[in-house]
């Protein structure tokens, strides 16, 4: 009896440490493509036909960067990018390490969210903006930005559930977290039980994240038309 609680205890601190692991690798990797990925995905909006700042070179350049970042399954990534990843973290080993391929997915997938949702900002406000005279930074903090604003959080939502789903992935070669608990002890050592108990917590991370993320944009969305009103 007592073994068999030692090592339900084991295993309960190897699910906490597997679900910080995730929290780390997400966290940071979502942070990183917000601050890469937000600017990026300005760029390609306000660079576009008819835009506050046309360059049709820049934009076709940028879409391109984006479209072919979002083309390259994840998996194939991690391989890919393997020496990039030694040079920054100085292994390929790790959640830390998994981090590098992490951000280099996340980046083009939140500019394009932010692009998509900067699209649809009215452009009669726009115009009105730049007949009172702002500048192009004026319009893309005080216009695009807020404008946009509900949708970025609803597509950035999406990246952080995406980044949870490539953690697991990234467990498989190593990169820790409990996709790293569910093919080591689930499936390698036939536990099924840590197997349910990893798509459980796994499930429950997105739905949290899922809820406040749609809070958030909500409520934001709801200031906004109070202001307005």
């Amino acid at each position: 009896m007592r073994t068999i609680l030692l090592t339900l205890s084991q295993y309960n601190h190897i699910l906490i440490n597997g679900i910080m692991e995730t929290f780390y690798m997400v966290a940071v990797s979502l942070f990183i493509s917000i601050l890469f990925g937000l600017p990026l995905g300005f760029m390609t909006t306000i660079s576009g036909n008819n835009h506050v700042m046309d360059r049709s070179h820049l934009h076709k350049l940028l879409n391109t960067i984006i479209n072919i970042g979002r083309s390259i399954p994840f998996v194939i990534l991690m391989v890919a990018v393997i020496p990039f990843t030694r040079l920054i973290t100085g292994t390929s080993i790790g959640t830390t390490a998994a981090i590098v391929p992490l951000s280099i997915a996340a980046i083009p997938f939140t500019a394009r969210i932010t692009d998509n949702a900067l699209q649809e900002v009215d452009r009669g406000v726009i115009e009105a903006a730049l007949a009172m005279g702002a500048n192009t930074s004026t319009i893309v903090i005080k216009v695009l930005f807020p404008e946009a604003l509900p949708a970025i959080i609803l597509g950035i939502t999406v990246t952080a559930i995406n980044l949870i789903t490539y953690s697991a992935m990234a467990g498989v070669v190593g990169g820790g977290g409990l996709g790293d608990i569910a093919i080591r002890y689930g499936y390698q050592r036939f536990k099924p039980i840590i197997m349910i108990e990893t798509i459980i917590i796994m499930v429950i991370m997105v739905q949290l994240i899922q809820w406040t993320g749609k809070y958030l944009a909500e409520r934001i969305d709801s200031n906004n038309l109070k202001s307005e009103n």
